[in-house]
């Protein structure tokens, strides 16, 4: 099993930004793929970005030009850096652990993040 933590999130006013934190604790492999999603109200889960250890990194197009993910190896900690946040960006931020080539997924609690327009 795969512990993950986030922290970071918060209201912030349209135009401003955010860092989210995930912490990875347990039965971490190295190559666990490590991301992030989002679900706002009413609306399914979807991905933001998800990044290997190596450093492979696939972002939505809707956020590509604001939103970089990054992660510490050693730390087991991903990183999401949100800028340029607009309304639409208001949702619960998820983030997972996913094993390399397989279907096996944690998922941290979630961490809201409200953009005031």
């Amino acid at each position: 099993q795969v512990q993950l933590v986030e922290s970071g999130g918060g209201l912030v006013q349209t135009g401003g930004s955010l860092r989210l934190s995930c912490v990875a604790s347990g039965d971490v492999l190295s190559n666990d793929i490590m991301g992030w999603y989002r679900q706002a109200p009413g609306k399914q889960r979807e991905l933001v970005g998800t990044i290997t250890s190596g450093g492979t990194i696939n972002v939505a197009d809707s956020v590509e030009d604001r939103f970089t993910i990054s992660r510490n190896n050693p730390r087991n900690t991903v990183y999401l850096e949100m800028n340029n946040l607009r309304h639409e960006d208001t949702a619960v931020y998820y983030c997972s652990c996913r094993r390399s080539n397989t279907a096996t997924r944690f998922w941290g609690q979630g961490t809201q993040v409200t953009v005031s327009s």
